[in-house]
């Protein structure tokens, strides 16, 4: 795959080589991509392809042994921690708080990189939380503590503290994790309002590809470290890119009533089921 052009705007990655020991193979091996600025993007792939690893390395959270990520054209290791912080956030798999902090509480931790050290509140910290509340829907459990919450919304409180930080980059990290449907649609509407409505630029890493399909404009496919293919859904959802990114033999279903695109696995391929038994 030819790496892409330098951009001014969006995420860049460039040739990034990263391990977790210098006696290890790679994780990703000389992967280069540009993350669409104003887009959904998620990275989808097995267990193992560097999904997850990617989405840190882009974060700053890994520093790559080669290669640079270039954030709007400036290299992401020049910005300091509050810089990074205003303008990208990122939002892990497992997020620990204080059980007995209030979901208005967890909101206004995510001003700490437009604030000083001791600084008192301001109007603008004020209106950044509000607006998050309202955007995710939780003004009515700003008063709730996060131990009485259920998963969804749970997970809506730590979007809500992502968006008080006010960043334009926002990642999550499997954001639907552990949640039933309802709740999966909850969180992933809410995501695509912050795109639409705001502007912001979404990374997710995800596993199922039917919300893949529904929510993303963009699509990376990682496999053993590099990417296979990367697209609008219907160029990546294909059988063939994902019998080579899966090893499985899907259908692909297309609902022309909502405009929908659903993969169905049937099964692994022939090489795979004859390599096991």
């Amino acid at each position: 795959m030819n790496p892409p052009s330098l951009s001014s705007t969006g995420l860049v990655g460039e040739h990034l080589c990263v391990r977790y020991h210098p006696r290890q193979p790679f994780v990703l091996d000389d992967v280069s991509l540009h993350i669409p600025p104003g887009k959904i993007t998620a990275f989808i792939g097995p267990n193992g392809s560097g999904k997850s690893t990617l989405l840190k390395t882009l974060a700053r959270q890994l520093p790559p042994e080669k290669g640079r990520v270039l954030l709007d054209g400036q290299n992401i290791t020049v910005l300091t921690p509050r810089q990074l912080a205003q303008r990208l956030g990122i939002l892990f798999q497992e997020n620990i708080a204080p059980a007995d902090l209030t979901v208005e509480g967890l909101a206004y931790h995510g001003r700490y990189p437009h604030r000083r050290l001791f600084e008192t509140l301001t109007p603008e910290d004020r209106n950044a939380v509000e607006e998050a509340l309202r955007l995710t829907g939780i003004t009515p459990l700003r008063q709730r503590k996060l131990s009485h919450l259920s998963s969804g919304q749970k997970q809506l409180a730590w979007i809500a503290m992502l968006l008080a930080q006010e960043p334009h980059y926002l990642f999550l990290d499997e954001p639907t994790t552990f949640l039933d449907l309802s709740h999966q649609f909850d969180v992933m509407d809410c995501l695509c309002r912050l795109n639409r409505q705001l502007g912001k630029t979404l990374v997710l890493v995800v596993h199922d590809l039917n919300l893949a399909a529904r929510y993303a404009d963009h699509i990376l496919a990682l496999r053993d470290g590099r990417i296979a293919a990367a697209g609008s859904p219907a160029d990546v959802l294909t059988l063939d890119t994902l019998r080579r990114v899966f090893d499985v033999e899907t259908r692909i279903v297309c609902d022309e009533e909502h405009h929908l695109r659903f993969c169905m696995p049937v099964g692994k391929t022939s090489s795979t089921s004859e390599a096991a038994s």
